[in-house]
This record gives structure tokens, sequence and C-alpha cells, in this order.
């Protein structure tokens, strides 16, 4: 992907896992490569700048990522997701 395009796409995850997280407070997205998942801890950190409250970023398993808010976290010893 260029530079561009990358941007172009996490601004897409951005919005859409935004807004299923703010209408049900989770997300889960497809993360095949260490590339995904670095790219969906970066938009959780970015909605939680944007929120000013935490949004978890939690491996599932190898093929997917769930982000969540405090309140919807599946596991106890998560930690918000950190730049």
């Amino acid at each position: 992907m260029t530079a561009e395009e990358e941007q172009r796409f996490r601004s897409m995850l951005f919005s859409e896992l935004g807004n299923k997280i703010a209408d049900r407070g989770w997300a889960r997205f497809p993360a095949y490569t260490p590339e995904d998942r670095s790219r969906l801890v970066d938009v959780a950190n970015r909605l939680t700048s944007y929120w000013g409250q935490p949004v978890y970023a939690e491996v599932e398993d190898q093929c997917r990522v769930r982000l969540c808010l405090a309140g919807y976290k599946a596991l106890p010893e998560l930690s918000p997701a950190r730049a």
C-alpha cells in the first residue's frame, strides 16, 4: 500500500469501527498480519484520544482483533491501547 492508501484505510477503520463501538461498545475486525494488528492498535489509540476514554485492543486469535470500551472488555487483564 502507498502511504496515501494506508492513511485512507486507517481513516476508514477509524470511522467504521468507531461507529460500531459507539453503537454497541465493541467491534471485531480481521487481522491476519502483524501490520494489521498494529493498524488496529493505532485506531484504538486514535479513538481513545478522540473520545477521551480508553478503547482497548484485544487480540482474540491469529485472525481477529476486538476493540472495545471498558465496560465491554472480554478479559479482565486488558489494558488500554497505548502508543
